[in-house]
């Protein structure tokens, strides 16, 4: 395929309707258009949350021992420079570099000797804010204090549209929900200060003109815009009846919201980013939206829309861990985590999956009480009695993923079912977990602006546990986000589960003629892949990236052996010769902007056949 049937092709798998909203933004921008280069908004001022009554003060709950020292970034410890009592709202966390202070719509995707502009933004996301109103509901004034001082700073060092952190609708949209929750948890819904209001309307009317873009996108921008202006529209509305702007921007969001998860959700719960963390970021906002709109006692949303958000949660819930705390790497990851509420890993997904399954299924997903209840007590979602389970084998083939589960193992394969955008070229990637322990692991995503090799390294085929043809990925990549030449899923062994063992399996053929069948079998103390290839040029690496520690091979690299670790052995056979066999080293990113080597054993053969990989645990 030429590279402009290439490109044409790709451009009708994203959608004409989604790329003429793009374009009809960005001709909008240029050319001056589009309202939101002539917008105004009022320079909110403190305060923005008053005390809290002593019989509004939450009891038995626990309160973070919050060291402004010590934020995170992305879900790790980070080092804010507060030299001045506050971040510094326009300072890389990543690179140090500082971000320009023009008019938002003026400053470039990516600026030179700023790095990844993921950097400035996490800290006007607002964790901190949820963090400072758990404090103040527990009676802590210096904490009230706080949080009016940083957000009048912030306020003041980001005036209404100017500077990197009103470039991004998204990032506008995380500020309002988490001014939302804040008030929900504090009481003051119904009684917000002047400077709150100020605020929440200068985030709306940056959000909403930009809707359309962020809708073209099919990920988690258009939800979480969505759920900002449902929940801030839906508030402006109640305080002032006849605001007509409130009525627009709350309408406009429940729409998004319904259309969204008709559109972005399949069936069987899996979302169109084909992203574990994204997946957790869209379930968290309609979280929030469902909280907000029982707080106002606002209409229901759809039956439909409640369907599919069940499915979602299910999903979720299934990619859990065999021991509760942890979830495979799987797909692009900026670090985002929208509600913060419990004192638990980032990599945790339990608090979101319970929160959900309560929200829209009406059950527990974790009978045993536990830190994933906390953010259900905050927001005072009461617990049901009735529990459910998702750990279960399954099948979400509209998705593309399989979930094989034996007493304490877990296996994860992942194939081509690709109706929105791959994020990541990982075809038929195989996660494996015994307990807690990911012993085959994926790569991550590290950084969406990095130099190279690492660029092109976490998204690529090396980065996941496949067979990778002729050193180059399994689709040509066109852009910084974006493959080209999807492939679509051949020779699908449906899921089948036995007293013995669990199997299923799938291929696909790639758009150079490689072509690539993977099929797993799950026992008691077994996994086994077969990896049958065929149509490739000059060689194919079969990968598999090992957990952290001591691996010791055993064998002369060329007919075979195995690998002994972390009381496991895995061995290697093959129909074909093995033109090489070894460890080498490898890298992942478990947390966004971070990076850490793994062992990787790489298995290269010259001819087609069939090789066959048994880990024993």
């Amino acid at each position: 395929m030429n590279p402009f049937a290439l490109k044409i092709t790709t451009a009708w798998n994203l959608g004409v309707v989604n790329i003429g909203r793009a374009l009809f933004y960005r001709l909008g921008l240029r050319f001056g258009w589009n309202p939101v280069k002539k917008i105004a908004a009022d320079q909110p001022a403190t305060p923005f949350f008053l005390p809290v009554s002593s019989r509004q003060m939450a009891s038995d709950l626990p309160v973070p021992d919050f060291d402004i020292a010590g934020l995170s970034a992305f879900g790790l410890p980070a080092e804010y420079d507060l030299s001045n009592g506050v971040p510094d709202w326009h300072r890389s966390i990543i690179t140090g570099g500082i971000a320009p202070r023009l008019p938002w719509w003026q400053i470039p995707d990516f600026v030179d000797g700023l790095g990844d502009i993921k950097g400035v933004w996490e800290a006007s996301r607002f964790d901190w804010v949820l963090i400072f109103a758990r404090q103040v509901a527990a009676g802590d004034d210096d904490a009230l204090n706080n949080l009016n001082a940083w957000l009048q700073n912030w306020c003041e060092q980001n005036p209404p549209y100017i500077g990197a952190n009103w470039k991004c609708g998204q990032e506008a949209s995380i500020r309002v929900m988490h001014l939302a929750m804040a008030a929900h948890l504090l009481g003051q819904v119904l009684k917000p200060t002047s400077g709150l209001v100020d605020l929440l309307r200068a985030h709306l009317k940056r959000i909403a003109p930009t809707i359309q873009y962020a809708i073209a996108q099919d990920n988690n921008h258009g939800t979480s815009e969505a759920a900002a202006l449902f929940i801030g529209g839906s508030w402006l509305e109640t305080l002032f009846e006849e605001d007509i702007d409130a009525r627009r921007w709350r309408a406009m969001g429940r729409k998004w919201l319904e259309n969204r998860a008709r559109r972005l959700i399949e069936k069987d719960g899996s979302f169109s980013q084909y992203s574990l963390n994204y997946h957790r970021v869209m379930l968290d906002s309609y979280s929030m939206a469902e909280i907000w709109r029982r707080t106002l006692n606002l209409p229901a949303f759809s039956n439909e829309l409640i369907d599919k958000l069940t499915a979602a949660t299910a999903w979720l819930g299934n990619m859990v861990s065999p021991d509760g705390g942890d979830a495979p790497n799987l797909g692009a990851n900026d670090g985002a985590r929208l509600l913060p509420l419990a004192d638990t890993n980032y990599r945790d997904v339990r608090p979101s999956v319970q929160l959900a399954s309560v929200l829209f299924a009406n059950v527990r997903a974790y009978s045993t009480p536990g830190e994933y209840d906390t953010p259900l007590h905050w927001l005072k979602v009461p617990l049901p009695d009735e529990s459910v389970s998702y750990a279960e084998s399954h099948q979400y083939d509209h998705g593309g993923y399989i979930v094989m589960r034996r007493s304490k193992a877990m296996a994860l394969l992942r194939y081509p079912r690709f109706r929105f955008r791959p994020g990541q070229s990982d075809l038929l990637h195989v996660d494996f977990w015994r307990g807690g322990l990911n012993l085959l692991r994926d790569g991550g995503s590290y950084s969406y602006n990095c130099d190279e090799p690492w660029q092109s390294y976490f998204p690529g085929s090396a980065a996941h546990n496949s067979v990778q043809f002729d050193r180059r990925d399994a689709m040509p990549r066109l852009s910084r986000f974006l493959f080209g030449a999807w492939p679509k899923t051949e020779k699908v062994l449906p899921l089948k589960e036995s007293a013995e063992d669990i199997r299923a399996g799938a291929g696909y053929r790639d758009w150079k003629g490689a072509s690539h069948y993977r099929m797993l079998t799950l026992t008691d103390s077994v996994l086994t892949v077969i990896d049958e290839i065929h149509g490739f040029e000059e060689s194919a690496v079969l990968r598999w990236r090992l957990a952290p520690g001591e691996w010791h091979w055993e064998g002369d690299g060329t007919n075979g052996g195995y690998l002994e670790g972390h009381g496991c052995r895995l061995r290697i056979t093959a129909s074909q010769p093995l033109f090489r066999c070894e460890l080498v080293e490898g890298w992942e990113s478990r947390y966004y902007s971070q990076k850490t080597p793994l062992p990787v054993l790489e298995v290269e053969v010259a001819k087609a056949g069939k090789m066959i990989t048994e880990l024993s645990f």
